[in-house]
């Protein structure tokens, strides 16, 4: 029997060539039939400094294997082991509205450990990273909803991981505003050397900044394809080789949503 999830400690000479190993994972959750299975048997491996998405319909688990990685969740087979403890960006900024951004930031180093004498320069140092060199002092309802989610990676960064969780993190976002963070999480990625695991059911999003991209069928999720793509970055969303891989990936997701009937 394969067993679960054990801390991360536990995996850390197994992670040394990952980022994150996923083996033979499945995840049940009680339902009124019974143990309904979300996930079934996914395997995959995050190399260091890769950035890789994840892409399916909705409901197919998609965000249910990114909360296993983070150590939110066990899975009920199967085991995860990753470089350190991933830090994890949510669609909702989550950030703390009696708090100014720099303290949101100052808050997760903080609880890092940080010494209070560091926590103020390095919070200023992830803002000029994230392209917010003067929004220490403001509050967030002082922030737009694309600064908000700037504010959110910088506290994420301040976590110190090398593995970067991204639950769609601009789905809320207008199409411009997205445009410009998909173009500054590319540079951060560039700029750090972080593995990211990156989750959306927008194919193009997908396309424009993986490296890999990683389909998983409707429940139960179970990786259906991979794609490498060697498109060189920076890419556009309207660029023809994005578009033409897009469209590949569309139609094999449309005929995994047809065999299951999902609509």
């Amino acid at each position: 029997m394969a067993t679960v999830s054990a801390p991360v400690e536990e995996h850390a000479t197994a992670a040394v060539r990952h980022a994150a190993r996923i083996e033979h994972v499945s995840k049940s959750f009680p339902g009124p039939a019974g143990q309904q299975l979300v996930l079934d048997d996914i395997s995959l491996d995050v190399a260091p400094g890769e950035f890789v998405t994840l892409l399916g319909a909705s409901g197919c688990g998609k965000s249910t294997l990114l909360n296993l990685v983070a150590g939110l969740d066990r899975p009920s087979a199967g085991s995860i082991a990753t470089d350190g403890r991933p830090a994890l960006m949510f669609q909702e900024h989550a950030l703390f509205p009696w708090l100014t951004a720099g303290q949101n930031i100052e808050l997760a180093l903080k609880l890092r450990g940080v010494a209070k004498p560091q926590r103020r320069p390095e919070a200023e140092r992830l803002l000029e990273l994230v392209r917010l060199r003067d929004a220490h002092r403001k509050r967030v309802h002082e922030l737009s909803g694309g600064m908000r989610q700037r504010v959110a990676l910088a506290r994420a960064l301040a976590q110190d991981s090398r593995l970067l969780l991204m639950d769609e993190p601009f789905a809320a976002l207008d199409a411009i505003t997205r445009d410009v963070l998909h173009d500054e999480l590319t540079r951060i990625w560039r700029e750090t050397g972080l593995s990211v695991l990156f989750v959306t059911h927008n194919v193009r999003e997908a396309v424009r900044l993986a490296q890999r991209v990683v389909l998983l069928s409707s429940r139960p999720g179970r990786i259906a394809r991979q794609w490498t793509v060697g498109i060189p970055q920076p890419r556009r969303l309207e660029d023809t080789a994005v578009a033409e891989l897009s469209a590949e990936i569309t139609e094999e997701l449309r005929g995994e949503i047809r065999r299951h009937g999902q609509h």
